[in-house]
């Protein structure tokens, strides 16, 4: 079971952007995908709400997913992604057992603090 993840939220494009934003979007998807195939990541949901265009969660451990993060691909798209879309963000996520874990590190902060 995957430990940690990344959550890559996609905002709207800028005006005027938007098949560019897509074309992007779509390369992303295919980059993911290649990397699921490599056992990298795992791109596990997709969905589109009000507030964000897309959102992507990949899952996968800490490790692969830190690898994923400095990957030349990975950091070209998300430079490119960055230039068309507004509030493109990428933020770290813990899951499943890594959650536990960072429930038990923030636990753990607390007492130390009081």
């Amino acid at each position: 079971m995957a430990d940690a993840g990344l959550f890559i939220g996609w905002g709207a494009p800028v005006r005027g952007r938007e098949a560019k934003g897509l074309e992007v979007f779509n390369e992303t998807l295919t980059y993911f995908g290649a990397c699921r195939k490599r056992a990298r990541s795992r791109v596990s949901s997709r969905s589109f709400s009000r507030h964000m265009v897309a959102t992507i969660l990949l899952r996968g451990s800490e490790e692969r997913l830190a690898q994923l993060r400095v990957d030349d691909e990975f950091v070209r798209l998300s430079t490119r992604a960055s230039l068309i879309v507004e509030g493109v963000g990428v933020i770290g996520a813990a899951l499943g057992d890594g959650l536990e874990d960072s429930i038990a590190t923030y636990q753990q902060a607390i007492t130390d603090l009081i």
